[in-house]
C-alpha cells in the first residue's frame, strides 16, 4: 500500500473511539486523510480526533449511535457538509455478547446486537451510497470469523456478523458495474477489550477479557491489514490461517468444527 494513497481521501469510520476503529483512524491520519469519526462515547471520540489532527489528518468527531437510523443519516449529512464528498466508508462499530440464548429472559440484548452490528452498517451504507457512487468509492465492512464459523452459544454476535457478511457480499454483486468496491474483513481474535465489554444475558457488562482475546493480534496490526485490503479494493480478507482452515474443515467435517468451536467457547 502506498503511504499516501488515502491522502485527501474522505473516510468515515464507525466505532472510532477505541480498538480497531481508533487504530485505523490514526493510520489514516498519518496519510493525510480527511476523517469523519463516529462513536457513542463523545469524550473518547474527541480525544481520538485530537490525536488524528496532531498526526496530520483533517478530522471531525460526530457522536453517533449507529443503532439509530437518524444518527446515521446525521453522520453522513455532517460529513458532506464538512468535506463535500465521501470516498470511503468503514463500517467497524460493534460489540459482543457473553451469554447463552437459553439464559436470555427477554430478547433485548439479542435485538441490540443485531441493530448495532448489522443494521447500523446497513443504515450508514444506505445514506452514504449515493455519495460513494459519485466518487467510485470504497465500502469496507469489518465482520468476524464468527460470521463464518458457528460458536458454542447462539448469543446473537455470530448471527449479526453472518448477516453483515452476506449483505455486503450481495451488495458487491449489485454494485459490480458501478466502480464502488466492497471489502469484507474477517478478523479472528484482536486485542481490543471487546470481550471484557461484552454484555451478559441481563445486560450487565462481563468485565473480564477472554483468554482467546489476550492471545490475539493487536488492533494496530488489524487496522494495517484492513487498510491494505481497502486500498487494493480486495473482496474478502481472512486474517488467520486457523480461520481459513476452519472454513475448509466445515465443508468436509462439520461436526468436528462444531466440537472445536464449542470447546473454545467453553474455555
Amino acid at each position: 500500500m502506498k503511504d499516501n494513497l488515502f491522502s485527501g481521501n474522505v473516510v468515515i469510520i464507525t466505532g472510532a473511539s477505541s480498538g480497531i476503529g481508533e487504530q485505523t483512524a490514526y493510520k489514516l491520519a498519518e496519510q493525510g486523510a480527511w476523517l469523519a469519526l463516529a462513536a457513542r462515547n463523545a469524550d473518547k471520540l474527541q480525544e481520538v480526533a485530537n490525536t488524528c489532527s496532531h498526526l496530520g489528518g483533517k478530522v471531525i468527531a460526530v457522536p453517533t449511535d449507529i443503532s439509530d437510523k437518524q444518527h446515521c443519516k446525521n453522520l453522513i449529512d455532517t460529513t458532506i457538509q464538512k468535506y463535500g464528498r465521501i470516498d470511503t466508508l468503514i463500517n467497524n462499530a460493534g460489540f459482543a455478547v457473553a451469554a447463552r440464548f437459553t439464559e436470555m429472559k427477554d430478547l433485548d440484548v439479542f435485538e441490540k446486537i443485531i441493530k448495532v452490528n448489522f443494521l447500523g452498517g446497513v443504515y450508514c451504507t444506505h445514506f452514504a451510497l449515493p455519495h460513494l457512487l459519485k466518487t467510485n468509492g470504497r465500502l469496507v465492512a469489518v465482520s468476524s470469523m464468527r460470521g463464518k464459523l458457528p460458536s458454542g452459544t447462539a448469543d446473537g454476535y455470530g448471527a449479526s456478523k453472518h448477516a453483515m457478511a452476506e449483505f455486503y457480499a450481495s451488495l458487491r454483486n449489485e454494485l459490480s458495474e458501478t466502480g464502488v468496491s466492497v471489502t469484507v474483513v474477517y478478523p479472528s481474535w484482536v486485542k481490543t477489550g471487546i470481550t471484557g465489554r461484552a454484555l451478559k444475558a441481563d445486560g450487565s457488562v462481563k468485565g473480564e477479557v477472554s483468554v482467546h482475546e489476550s492471545e490475539g493480534i493487536t488492533a494496530a496490526k488489524c487496522a494495517q491489514v484492513i487498510l491494505k485490503a481497502a486500498a487494493a479494493r480486495k473482496r474478502d480478507i481472512y486474517m488467520t490461517f486457523e480461520g481459513k482452515l476452519g472454513m475448509w474443515l466445515r465443508l468436509i467435517a462439520p461436526s468436528l468444527v462444531d466440537k472445536i468451536m464449542k470447546k473454545k467457547t467453553d474455555q
